[in-house]
């Protein structure tokens, strides 16, 4: 059974005891893998809380361009916002599909046989996957999974994983020009299949994730105008298993008695979003049994 520390005050402390508490020594280059947030958006992770952890690793925060329009579209502005929010004050950093992306091979898929990353991910040996969990117009939540996968796909390889395979070209996809959009089931099992080429690529010893379960919007911080929070925030889950920590965040959700509680959930469930932790659990890239160790 994995485990999952969960913490409830959110600090660079608790980032910093959380991350003492999984015992690993990240080897090599670490990439510090977040969402850089999309400008007039405001609930992405806080550059001076997460700074002390980031010097931790000595790490270099890394991201990937958006396949729609918008600031983070085109490298050049994408490392404006970086600067602006601040990550780039704080740390190092890189878009990795700056140059190009390269594909890694996905050995269990039924949409996809390559997922499309930055090519940069080359030059990195470990990363730790430091993510905002929150709601998501798409995928109904994102954590973990969607930070390896989506996260890390390159402008192009976005595209091939909401469209299950089918296109990388942006802008026919997304105009309709390829037909019909593939299924929501479709579309979270290949972001699933995604992570499984990087967690192969990577080592999936080389990988730790932390969910910073704050500004709890049912928006992503992809959105440039998300909706407020609704819920209050919870806490900073870890886990060296992705399946456990994104799961562990939604019982937290499901347990809770905060009034915003019925509208988070909705948001989840109309997207279907539980899916991607019964299917990536199915492809074996991690466990939706856990035990949830609470550091005080």
């Amino acid at each position: 059974m994995s485990k999952v520390y969960f913490i409830k005050d959110i600090s660079s402390a608790s980032l910093i005891k959380i991350f003492n508490a999984l015992n690993v020594d990240l080897k090599g280059k670490v990439a510090v893998k977040l969402s850089s947030g999309e400008p007039g958006g405001h609930n992405f992770l806080n550059a001076k809380m997460i700074k002390p952890l980031v010097d931790k690793v000595n790490g270099t925060i890394v991201e990937c361009n958006t396949s729609y329009g918008g600031k983070r579209f085109e490298t050049e502005s994408h490392e404006k916002v970086m600067i602006d929010h601040g990550f780039g004050k704080i740390a190092n950093f890189e878009i990795l599909d700056k140059v190009s992306d390269m594909p890694l091979p996905v050995k269990i898929g039924k949409h996809l046989k390559e997922n499309y990353v930055g090519s940069g991910i080359k030059n990195y040996d470990s990363i730790l996957m430091l993510s905002h969990f929150k709601g998501h117009t798409m995928a109904g939540f994102g954590g973990a999974l969607k930070n390896m996968s989506i996260g890390l796909a390159s402008r192009e390889g976005k595209c091939f994983i909401h469209s299950a395979g089918k296109s990388k070209d942006s802008k026919a996809f997304w105009s309709g020009k390829l037909g019909p959009f593939p299924s929501q089931e479709d579309f979270i099992e290949s972001m699933a299949e995604a992570c499984e080429s990087v967690m192969d690529y990577m080592g999936r010893e080389n990988i730790v994730y932390i969910n910073v379960a704050n500004n709890l919007s049912v928006d992503c911080d992809c959105d440039s105008h998300p909706e407020k929070p609704c819920l209050d925030d919870i806490g900073i889950f870890a886990s060296l298993d992705p399946v456990a920590v994104d799961k562990a965040c939604i019982n937290a959700v499901l347990t809770s008695t905060d009034k915003g509680r019925e509208h988070f959930l909705e948001r989840v469930n109309t997207r279907k979003g539980t899916h991607i932790l019964d299917y990536s659990a199915e492809i074996g890239l991690g466990s939706k049994e856990y035990e949830l160790v609470i550091i005080e």
